[in-house]
């Protein structure tokens, strides 16, 4: 991470601590906070490993999707991560497995297997959107009528991953920061008791989602997590897509980890520099990380 780029994320963790600070509470009404209340951003970034050439996800989501680009940080491991802001929640995008790999997932409809399922993005012009895909020789998505005057449609990434459109013209510029994230949990109860009950995001009211049936809701800022059912028989695939939280005590969240005997898929320790990092696994085995900005000593 540059020094400049890791002084705009200070800033930001600055102008954010105090507001969360204030608005700690739990779920069960107790004075000790949750760990969404020790979230420092407006909203919670999110990760794709794709399998594919680099270059065909970069124009997906820079060009056609027109998602405007962050820097490009280098991994600890080797490889590069591609992010893009939407609205306040930056897309990961890192390459699966070693170079010449075949590291895809798993794909089908998005109830065939359990994981991070779909990423929903809300635009303001379906022809512009419809122009960039036809310029990148991509289909023209097949955009259907939704609630009020939203129109919508699915698409797949280069890696067959799925993303939702959502066109709203007309909306407040707040609509377009919105970034929903799909999941197809195995146990609704179970995943409700983790997102609730552990990390402690707000639930918002159940909805009977066309296709997916009933589905469960937490909202933390800009983000919104959707938990579904998966069809009959559905396979795993945990490791494509993850949901990244940032945070300002990541002590406290393996402890509390810890506690309650969830699974940490890579122990508390330095991601790189200036980033401390526990990585979780929820009830399907979906990283869930947290991730704490470390400020460098100084003499």
């Amino acid at each position: 991470m540059s020094t400049r780029v890791r002084t705009l994320l200070l800033a930001m963790c600055a102008l954010t601590t105090g507001l969360h600070a204030q608005n700690a509470s739990t779920a069960t009404g107790t004075s000790t906070p949750t760990l969404e209340s020790m979230l420092t951003t407006p909203s919670l970034n999110v990760f794709r490993r794709f399998g594919v050439d680099r270059t065909k996800e970069v124009e997906f989501y820079g060009d056609v999707l027109a998602l405007p680009p962050l820097a490009t940080f280098g991994m600890p491991s080797g490889g590069q991560m591609t992010r893009f802001h939407a609205g306040t929640s930056e897309i990961k995008l890192t390459a699966a497995g070693q170079p010449g790999q075949d590291r895809r997932e798993p794909t089908g409809d998005i109830r065939d297997l359990t994981g991070v399922r779909v990423f929903t993005f809300f635009f303001p012009d379906e022809a512009a959107l419809s122009a960039r895909f036809k310029a990148h020789n991509l289909p023209v998505p097949d955009f259907r009528n939704g609630p009020g005057k939203t129109r919508t449609a699915l698409v797949k990434d280069p890696d067959d991953q799925w993303v939702e459109l959502v066109v709203t013209p007309g909306a407040a510029a707040d609509m377009y920061n919105n970034l929903e994230v799909g999941l197809t949990v195995s146990d609704l109860e179970k995943s409700r008791a983790f997102y609730l009950g552990f990390v402690g995001l707000p639930e918002l009211p159940v909805a009977d989602t066309p296709g997916l049936g009933k589905t469960y809701r937490f909202r933390h800022g800009t983000t919104t997590i959707e938990l579904s059912a998966p069809a009959p028989g559905a396979k795993k695939n945990p490791y494509a897509e993850g949901i990244q939280y940032v945070t300002i005590n990541v002590d406290e969240d393996d402890a509390r980890a810890k506690g309650n005997h969830l699974t940490i898929t890579q122990p508390r320790a330095m991601f790189g520099q200036g980033l401390k990092t526990v990585w979780l696994a929820d009830p399907d085995g979906i990283t869930n990380y947290f991730a704490q900005i470390i400020r460098a000593n100084r003499p």
